[in-house]
């Protein structure tokens, strides 16, 4: 079987070493290259074609979630894994909307990286057990009431054109600019998406988005 191959894309040179050690040596994995921006990372990676990317979210410039955005079309055979120290529902929600399949925070052993690394190379979608479970709330807490839930078909054709952007991970000034209009534009139709969807955040929009999308998709013949 052939080595699975993997960049890391973090501005924290002692964090790219210790993963870099971390990986070299083991089994069945080979580093490729680490990159200490988005900017070079936009650059090179698409060349390098790593097989997994373990991505930071927080860095100077742009941030590992828009990196994901923008190389997930280029790459769409590479999976993406935050590993990251924030683990609250937006970020992860971000992340995964832009295209991430994993999320881990930086704390995780090495043993249970590697483990997660192979889990997301064969399909897998490997989470910390409380990112995991904060994933698992959102969704029950949404389809724990169905009948009382507001339906994104309440919305205007251009409030949903703006949800739709939101859960594919755009910031407002990229939805701003995509759809032509002002950022304070965005912001009152943002508000209106959060005020008919009864949510309070970026990620419960997004999560109810999901969710309906999931329920009114037909169903495969059997």
């Amino acid at each position: 079987m052939d080595d699975i191959t993997l960049a890391i894309v973090d501005d924290d040179a002692a964090m790219r070493s210790i993963l870099t050690d971390w990986l070299q040596p083991a089994e069945g994995f080979r580093c490729l290259s680490d990159f200490g921006s988005v900017e070079e990372a936009l650059l090179r990676l698409p060349e390098v074609k790593p097989a997994v990317v373990l991505m930071d979210i927080n860095m100077p410039g742009l941030s590992g979630i828009e990196c994901v955005r923008q190389l997930k079309p280029l790459l769409p055979a590479t999976q993406f894994v935050m590993l990251t120290v924030y683990e609250d529902a937006d970020h992860i929600f971000q992340a995964l909307m832009a295209g991430a399949s994993g999320y881990l925070l930086k704390q995780t052993p090495r043993e249970e990286l590697l483990t997660a690394i192979r889990e997301v190379h064969a399909g897998g979608s490997p989470m910390t057990s409380n990112i995991a479970r904060k994933v698992v709330q959102y969704f029950q807490q949404l389809q724990a009431r169905p009948s009382q839930t507001p339906a994104a078909e309440d919305l205007s054709p251009r409030e949903r054109e703006v949800l739709g952007l939101l859960a594919r991970g755009y910031m407002y000034k990229e939805i701003a600019d995509s759809l032509g209009l002002s950022v304070p534009t965005i912001n009152t139709y943002i508000r209106r998406v959060y005020d008919k969807l009864q949510v309070k955040s970026r990620s419960q929009a997004v999560a109810r988005y999901v969710v309906q999308r999931k329920d009114s998709a037909p169903s495969r013949p059997r």
